[in-house]
This record gives structure tokens, sequence and C-alpha cells, in this order.
């Protein structure tokens, strides 16, 4: 199976800015969703933006983040990045790294139901 494994993480205070690494161990041909999620302590995982790999390269981000983490991709080096600027206390969870197989869609932020393989996670913890 395709491991992910996410890096970046850190403790960082109120409006700082911090670059989420997702290192995937190979190149997964056709098209498929990649996208990060986080998760609260106590709660289910929720995803926070996602990009159609191969696909049209679309884009999409959850409500609450739009306009502060932007995605970009490194396919040489098999790396998708997320740049958070402005956090906030609320941004504070793990981090996690998931990846839908080949041959999935993606129009919107998915569910955690949607993404087939996953990294071990990164912990951000923003402070007032």
């Amino acid at each position: 199976h395709l491991q992910l494994v996410e890096s970046g993480g850190g403790s960082v205070q109120t409006g700082g800015s911090l670059t989420l690494s997702c290192a995937a161990s190979e190149y997964t041909p056709g098209s498929y969703c990649m996208a990060w999620f986080r998760q609260f302590p106590g709660k289910e995982r929720e995803g926070v933006a996602a990009i159609y790999i191969n696909g049209d390269g679309g884009t999409y981000y959850r409500d609450s983040v739009k306009g502060r983490f932007t995605l970009a991709q490194d396919k040489a080096n098999n790396t998708l990045y997320l740049r958070m600027n402005s956090l906030r206390h609320e941004d504070t969870a793990m981090y996690y790294c998931a990846a839908a197989d080949s041959g999935s869609w993606c129009y919107d932020v998915p569910s955690e139901g949607e993404l087939n393989y996953w990294g071990q996670g990164t912990q951000v913890t923003v402070s007032s």
C-alpha cells in the first residue's frame, strides 16, 4: 500500500504560520483525491483541504480555513504541502495526510470514509 508520512507540525502562537509536508512513498499514476484532515480530541477526523491529483488540479478548502491555508504540490518529490497562515487556537489538532485510490474523483473536501491511505499524523498546537 501507498505510505504517507507527515511532518512539519509544532507549536506556534496565534497569527503565526506553519507548513506541513506529506511525503508519499511512491508515484501514483492516474487521477485521485489527496487531502489533509485534522482531528480534535474526542472528535472524528474532518477534511481541511483537498486536491485532485492528475485530474483537473482543483483545490478545495474547508470554509474555516479558506484564505488562510494553501495547498502546494511538488510532483518531482511526491510531496504535498499545506501552508497554514494566520493560525488560530481552534486550529489546534492532529493533522493527517490522506489519499484515495487511483481512479477516484475529487470535487470537494472529502469525508474520512472516502480516503484509503493515511499518514501517522503530525500535531499542530496554536497558543494564544
